[in-house]
């Protein structure tokens, strides 16, 4: 007898854990974000959901901000809309989102001009190689064609955004 209470002591136990699993992934899904807007003269990355406002920051660019990326190494952020398509918790910075940089046009662009369209666009946070104890952000375009935001910032974006979430990145 006692061996059948504690199988349903531990079937109910398992049950109740996953119910719980469950309504935390649909909670942190109602929070997340369907839409980033990325405003390069502004220099703000928005997060919205459904239409509502989320969330606001301040970001870096690409060294070369003004106009359309346009390949490897002119160290310009794309303009456009994109998709995230990965995410990146081992980056070199303090954890990345992948923008689907480039498309195809993108693409046929660059191979047209006989150059390399680059890749590997992501908003990210500071260069884990300069740690320090105070969260820094530079307050200029330093990236080679990523959008970056301070460490804590970079937190509340990656708990914000999934994997196909859309991104628009305006001029």
């Amino acid at each position: 007898m006692r061996d059948a209470s504690c199988w349903h002591y531990r079937a109910l136990r398992v049950g109740l854990f996953s119910l719980i699993a469950l309504a935390a992934t649909a909670h942190a899904q109602q929070m997340a974000a369907s839409y980033i807007l990325v405003d390069k003269s502004d220099r703000e990355l928005t997060l919205y959901r459904h239409g509502q406002e989320l969330r606001k920051f301040a970001i870096s660019l690409g060294a070369n901000p003004i106009g359309h990326k346009r390949y490897e190494g002119d160290r310009r952020t794309p303009e456009g809309i994109y998709t995230i398509d990965a995410r990146n918790p081992n980056s070199d910075f303090h954890l990345s989102l992948r923008i689907s940089y480039p498309n195809r046009r993108d693409a046929d662009h660059a191979r047209a001009l006989g150059l390399n369209p680059g890749g590997q666009i992501m908003i990210h946070g500071m260069p884990n190689k300069q740690r320090s104890s105070t969260p820094a952000k530079f307050t200029f375009d330093w990236t080679d064609g990523c959008i970056a935001v301070a460490d804590n910032e970079m937190e509340e974006i990656w708990n914000l955004v999934e994997v196909g979430t859309l991104i628009e990145i305006k001029p």
